[in-house]
């Protein structure tokens, strides 16, 4: 992948500010890219765009190829005849509404928001008349080969109180062909309102991206590499995963032991069965990038070394402990990948952690860029490989991520002595201002791709921790105030982004309006 000098800004769209409990792809969301434009940045980085379900994360979506309904702006559908008004006032004195500026309230949101976008389903499929009814039907003919199953999921995950499809009756379980067509038939409506509202998303979204990238920036998606246990994609293609005939999982995805987890990290995720996966070409694989790559420009794969081998846990067992690695196609998979989607993938490749030769074998022979972390830079000596000396251009450099405590809140409360001490050293600082002190280090670094977190933006503290991994429930609601973002902090990042030839148009930094207004209350002052 051909990468440009450029810089951008990590913020999901839930933790955009908004009037209706959670960010989404409304007015603030248009104002957020015009504030990258302003600031000269070229990238947004989000989080994975799925439906959440319990937990709440992102990375443990109902569906790979769905969007999330809770990011759907209500305004924009009642500009659009899509929702009346009446219904969104109607839903926002109920009881359930949450309008918390601060943080997302996904209980609230499930009990008000999406029994709201049902009810605009209801009357919109009565509207036979409208003019958008042609629009939403090639949505369906064009996205039939996953949004069917995915209704039918939807449907019988409410029919079943929310139980894991796992759980369900044997017939709906096994995907019984009659169990299925009755289903179809007496859940019509629920099927119905969840193709309805994956159009919404879609149409709203890509109205977002298509403005974003007419201003120049480039949008950075995050593709897990395992799907969830309870999602459509597993009970719909459940012969690509490890399973026994019953459908139980014979091994499940995690991590192994380690320094900072004694008994390793047991996910649950289903494995692939890779030779299945190949007999068919990798055709799933192949659709799924696609996806990203429609709604995406770069897609960053999280445990990316998972291609090169994965850790394979028995089903059943209480920890990661008992595992084992397994090698993965690696090579021939990216191989085929090249062959489908063309040789440049604009493919990132999260390679945190105990990354082995293989997996850097694998990375490097497709040119992927890996990423940097500056918070993991200052735990043992200069030739740490995540100090910015010790960088190449083919890499993106992070402050931190979703995943870590934010610059400040790393400072004060994580990080030992040692590491403070050896930050003060290398940048020759007192670790007052150490949030755009790291902002700085990846900024003037050799990586070609720079990317700030939100939070460190506005020096936060670990009140605006996105992740606590390991952590069951709490997660992923931090939201952020639009007064939050000065005007003196928007001049800082576009400072920084001139200074260190990460901007679009290459011009001088506009002078600080915080310091200009100073110096002339600073002369009025003398004149008196």
């Amino acid at each position: 992948m051909d990468l440009e000098r450029s810089s951008g800004v990590l913020l999901h769209p839930t933790s955009l500010p908004g009037k209706y409990g959670v960010g989404t792809f409304g007015t603030e969301a248009y104002e957020w890219i015009d504030i990258l434009e302003k600031t000269q940045q070229t990238l947004w980085q989000i989080l994975p765009l799925g439906p959440t379900s319990y937990g709440d994360s992102p990375y443990q979506s109902s569906s790979t190829f769905a969007g999330n309904p809770y990011l759907i702006s209500l305004d924009q559908m009642v500009s659009e005849g899509l929702l009346r008004r009446e219904l969104l006032v109607e839903a926002l004195g109920s009881t359930e509404f949450r309008a918390n500026p601060d943080e997302v309230d996904f209980g609230a949101l499930y009990n008000w928001k999406l029994p709201l976008l049902r009810r605009a389903a209801a009357e919109f499929q009565a509207q036979t008349s409208s003019p958008l009814q042609e629009e939403y039907q090639k949505f369906c003919r064009e996205n039939k080969e996953w949004l069917e199953d995915y209704a039918l999921y939807c449907a019988l995950k409410k029919k079943f109180e929310d139980k894991a499809w796992t759980e369900w009756p044997e017939p709906y379980r096994l995907r019984q062909t009659k169990a299925l067509q009755e289903a179809r038939q007496e859940l019509a409506p629920e099927i119905y309102a969840s193709t309805f509202i994956q159009w919404v998303f879609e149409r709203q979204w890509s109205k977002l991206r298509a403005y974003a990238n007419a201003k120049g920036i480039k949008i950075i998606g995050d593709l897990p590499i395992f799907v969830a246990m309870d999602s459509a994609d597993a009970w719909t293609n459940a012969h690509l995963f490890q399973f026994d005939k019953d459908l139980t999982p014979t091994h499940v995805a995690g991590v192994p032991p380690d320094g900072f987890s004694p008994d390793g990290q047991l996910w649950g995720n289903p494995l692939y069965d890779w030779e299945k996966m190949a007999k068919e070409d990798y055709a799933w694989w192949i659709r799924r990038l696609q996806a990203a790559l429609k709604r995406q420009d770069l897609v960053r794969i999280d445990h990316f070394r998972g291609f090169a081998a994965y850790w394979s846990v028995p089903y059943g067992q209480k920890t990661a402990r008992q595992g084992r690695w397994i090698k993965a196609p690696g090579q021939k998979f990216f191989k085929v990948i090249q062959k489908k989607l063309g040789n440049q993938l604009p493919i990132i490749a999260e390679d945190l952690g105990v990354i082995t030769p293989d997996v850097v074998k694998l990375r490097d022979s497709f040119q992927f860029p890996g990423m940097k972390i500056l918070q993991f830079a200052f735990g043992s000596d200069a030739q740490n490989q995540y100090l910015p000396h010790n960088y190449q251009q083919n890499c993106i450099a992070y402050t931190g991520t979703h995943d870590n405590n934010t610059a400040r809140g790393w400072y004060e409360e994580d990080a030992p002595e040692y590491d403070k001490d050896f930050v003060r050293r290398y940048f020759s600082t007192d670790g007052w201002d150490i949030a755009w002190t790291l902002i700085r280090g990846v900024f003037s670094s050799v990586a070609q791709m720079a990317i700030v977190p939100m939070q460190d933006l506005l020096s936060l503290g670990s009140e605006g921790r996105m992740n606590y991994p390991g952590r069951a429930r709490g997660n992923w609601a931090w939201r952020y105030r639009r007064e939050m973002l000065t005007e003196h902090i928007l001049w800082r990042l576009s400072e920084m982004t001139a200074t260190y030839g990460r901007e679009r148009e290459k011009k001088a930094a506009e002078p600080d309006p915080v310091y200009e207004e100073a110096v002339k209350a600073a002369a009025k002052a003398a004149d008196k």
